[in-house]
């Protein structure tokens, strides 16, 4: 036998006063071409938005999908938006309850409206103390985890510790020694250039030997370690927290400050000596170089006048420097990772806050620990 031709959808409009009938039929299907909707919209804003009404119906409507419903929607849609009252009582009960589902979900709640301008103004007055408020209690926090390190009642991972220790010590020395290898020739040059004056080229070797060793190496490791470790400390740290892995070790009862930053603020304060007077040694044979090859400075006059020019005292001082220079360094790196967000881009703004205050903190204290050397003669 033949197939029967399904009857094809409609969508008829009858018009009373101030009420609107739309009246669907035939065979609603996706895999039919449904009928345009331009009328019945033109038809709804003709409409008064005071007492008018929106009767959906259904007449000799032998099947129908989601087409019918979307088409529904639409006329629901655009009559709400103009106030218009809604009636669906004539439509099947089945499609009364799918438009009835639909409908139940909530419009999205407004946006709260901007404070004012003063109020803006004084949280943005009042953020700087809220960061040094919590600034200074991570670090009491840290204080009280290197007391109960004292105590032997850390909680802290030896090993955690060691492999610390493995990535930032030995996996910085290459860019430590490029840039302080670089940083000494650029010193000897400078030096020379004004020495040469006097035919004293031999006293490159003080200078660049009492400013590698007392001030730049620590000064340029610092800001290295700062781009390098740093921001690897708050980018790990900040992914732990993206994935509420930091939550998780304070509901086992471990104490994050403990298990995750004392490992890291150790392991870079002890292994920043050894780099600092790593790099004050490159500084000093890259000087060495720039003397003997083009000012013609013997090695041995070169070698003689910087063993007299350095003294205890200023390889102390530039230890010290380079010691504290990486315990703000990881510090800094530590902090912005545990306060950064749960989000890939919480995270990348958490690095960027890092570097940039760990080397505002280094110029700072730079400028501090100078001044105090200068004032106490040392």
């Amino acid at each position: 036998m033949p197939a029967v031709p399904l009857a094809p959808a409609t969508l008829s409009l009858q018009a009373d006063g101030a009420t609107l009938a739309v009246v669907l039929g035939g065979h609603w299907s996706l895999a039919s071409v449904p009928p345009d909707l331009a009328g019945a919209r033109a038809a709804l804003a003709a409409l008064p938005a005071q007492g008018g009404q929106l009767r959906l119906a259904a007449q000799d409507l032998v099947h129908w999908d989601s087409s019918a419903v979307a088409a529904l929607w639409v006329l629901r849609s655009a009559a709400q938006a103009r106030g218009l009252a809604i009636d669906d009582s004539a439509l099947p009960s089945g499609l009364q309850r799918v438009l009835a589902l639909a409908q139940a979900a909530p419009p999205a709640p407004p946006a709260p409206p901007a404070p004012p301008r003063i109020t803006r103004l004084g949280l943005a007055a009042l953020a700087p103390l809220r960061n040094a408020r919590d600034t200074l209690r991570f670090v009491g926090e840290v204080v009280l985890a290197l007391g109960a390190l004292a105590r032997g009642r850390s909680r802290m991972r030896w090993a955690d510790f060691s492999w610390q220790v493995d990535q930032v010590g030995p996996r910085s020395l290459g860019i430590v020694s490029l840039i302080s290898f670089l940083v000494g020739l650029i010193l000897a040059y400078m030096g020379a250039a004004q020495l040469q004056r006097f035919g004293a080229q031999v006293y490159i070797a003080d200078l660049v030997a009492i400013g590698m060793v007392r001030e730049i190496a620590a000064l340029m490791t610092a800001i290295i370690l700062a781009g390098r470790v740093g921001a690897a400390f708050a980018a790990q740290l900040g992914s732990m927290q993206a994935n509420e892995e930091i939550d998780a070790l304070a509901a086992m009862g471990l104490p994050p400050v403990e298990h995750l930053v004392l490992p890291r603020l150790l392991a870079l304060t002890l292994v920043a000596p050894l780099l600092t007077a790593y790099a004050g040694f490159v500084g000093v044979v890259a000087g060495m170089l720039v003397a003997t090859t083009v000012f013609q400075v013997t090695p041995v006059e070169y070698l003689r006048q910087s063993l007299e020019a350095l003294t205890l005292t200023h390889a102390a001082v530039g230890l010290f420097k380079g010691t504290v220079y990486a315990a703000l360094v990881a510090l800094a790196g530590c902090l912005q990772g545990l306060r950064a967000g749960r989000s890939a881009q919480a995270v990348g703004q958490a690095v960027t806050r890092a570097v940039v205050q760990a080397i505002v903190w280094i110029v700072v204290s730079a400028s501090a620990i100078t001044i105090a050397f200068q004032r106490l003669d040392i």
